[in-house]
């Protein structure tokens, strides 16, 4: 099954300020690899643009488009003809090109969420990018969160076929790197408010605490008032080729989950999967359906006050760190990889496209009977 699939995200050229790229590099090359051929299509806007830092997709292509009209005129033809058409979560005109895309796309359509928690936080006081209206009409609801938020999205919002499609970490980037080690803790993320605090609870105020210990903080758009404990080293953007020596040079690193996220669970990041891939142990504050993700104080270390994390850094031992590191890589090279995914997307696929057929056959059969009725004055 060579699939025909078009892709409208986000962005995938630029993983500046977001964590779509990252996520929609790692799916689309293990489906070209599979022998699907994948196009992405990316509004083209300044700030992705001056932060560019994909040069080469691998075995798949991107094509930038100005504005809503283009899409249209310039891919009219490859959505209309494509087996599988998938639109992105935080897309530019996203309600506009999701009802486009769903009244002219022959194959099957797939919202794919990446923020579903944020999604089902804020669907019914309006988003930009997709309106409750719209879900019914997609064949296939891909979300990032498992658990509840699938039968929600069917149950609540009426869509045919609700499935999760978690991130993942691409093992070609994200592997051990021989480098020394730097900090005792890391954190890498985009500044967010609703995780800042619990970034001072378990970055900041341990290292207020253990003076002697290096600390860093890497991601874009941290207010410039911000005042950092001199122990912590801030890097601006870290690029994903230079992800897997980050988190190399760690100890320990951080995770800290989105306030939607925590609240909805089964939301794992893509930090997790990519930290643990490069056999860096993770410690995390806690969210229902982690233990579905990783075994925690096994596979990840789970953490609840500035105290947990000081006890961690300074009383662990060296053997136990590693094996904790150890199975945690374990976990994602078993159930994490982008090929994992792709054959995810792959069953969703024929599963939406089997439910699909089985709808046209009925609506065909019913067709006569209907007709008949109407003809008679008896419907």
């Amino acid at each position: 099954m060579n699939l025909n699939i078009v892709v409208i995200g986000l962005s995938v050229t630029s993983s500046w300020g977001n964590g779509h790229a990252t996520t929609y590099r790692a799916l689309l090359s293990a489906l070209a690899r599979r022998g699907h051929s994948v196009t992405f299509l990316e509004r083209d806007v300044p700030w992705y643009r001056d932060h560019r830092d994909l040069t080469d997709p691998d075995g798949w292509k991107v094509e930038l488009y100005q504005s809503l009209q283009d899409l249209p005129r310039l891919f009219g033809a490859d959505i209309r003809n494509a087996d599988l058409v998938i639109i992105g979560s935080y897309v530019p005109d996203g309600i506009a090109i999701a009802d486009w895309v769903t009244s002219h796309a022959r194959g099957v359509t797939a919202f794919y969420d990446i923020d579903t928690p944020v999604t089902l936080a804020q669907l019914e006081h309006g988003l930009d990018y997709l309106s409750p209206a719209m879900i019914p009409r997609f064949d296939l609801y891909l979300s990032f969160s498992g658990g509840p938020a699938l039968a929600m999205i069917e149950d609540l919002y009426g869509s045919p076929l609700a499935r999760v499609l978690h991130c993942s970490a691409d093992l070609d980037l994200y592997q051990p790197r021989e480098t020394p080690e730097l900090w005792s803790l890391g954190y890498l993320g985009t500044y967010s408010a609703d995780r800042q605090p619990q970034l001072e609870r378990f970055l900041l105020e341990p290292a207020r605490l253990l003076t002697e210990d290096r600390f860093v903080v890497a991601g874009a758009q941290y207010p410039e008032d911000l005042t950092w404990p001199p122990s912590i080293e801030r890097i601006n953007h870290l690029a994903p080729r230079d992800h897997a020596q980050f988190f190399s040079a760690q100890r320990f690193t951080l995770n800290i989950t989105r306030a939607d996220m925590r609240a909805l669970g089964f939301s794992p990041s893509v930090r997790l999967f990519e930290a643990a891939a490069c056999g860096t142990p993770v410690l995390s504050d806690h969210w229902p359906g982690l233990e579905t993700i990783f075994v925690p104080n096994s596979e990840i270390l789970v953490v609840s006050t500035p105290q947990d994390v000081t006890t961690i850094l300074r009383d662990m031992s060296e053997d136990t760190r590693r094996t904790i590191a150890e199975r945690a890589s374990r976990r994602v090279r078993r159930d994490h990889t982008p090929d994992h995914r792709a054959r995810q997307l792959e069953e969703y696929y024929r599963e939406a496209l089997t439910r699909r057929s089985r709808s046209a056959r009925q609506a065909h059969k019913n067709t006569p009977t209907e007709a008949v009725e109407l003809k008679l004055g008896l419907s």
